[in-house]
């Protein structure tokens, strides 16, 4: 079975997120087991953190609407951690456990962000 838990480390503090069951979120931890992924993510719109991830990654695509703490693929190659809620078309790869949007907002802070993402 699938190890459906990822760990997100921004500044001195680490999250655990969950991950969905689909073909995008696997070959994502597939990618981490190769060792941890260093992004560089920029404000967009006052509601996610996106950066490319330097790969592509499977699509499953369909319409959400997001919240707080949702970890979204977008066009294949670009991961974003949403802060606030928003609606389109794009691939959820997983959930940041127990964290409110005022929390995540003060986690990442304004402007760019680096994240590291790994397994446990």
């Amino acid at each position: 079975i699938m190890d459906r838990s990822m760990k997100i480390t921004i500044g001195e503090t680490t999250l655990t997120a969950t991950l969905e069951d689909n073909s995008s979120a696997k070959a994502l931890v597939e990618k981490l087991k190769e060792g941890d992924l260093t992004l560089d993510l920029a404000d967009f719109g006052n509601m996610e953190k996106v950066g490319g991830l330097g790969f592509s990654l499977p699509r499953n695509d369909k319409q959400i609407r997001t919240q707080a703490g949702d970890l979204i693929l977008y066009q294949g190659d670009a991961f974003v951690i949403y802060y606030d809620t928003n609606s389109w078309n794009f691939t959820r790869l997983g959930k940041i456990d127990d964290v409110t949007s005022e929390e995540l907002k003060e986690i990442l802070g304004n402007g760019d962000v680096t994240v590291v993402l790994s397994l446990n």
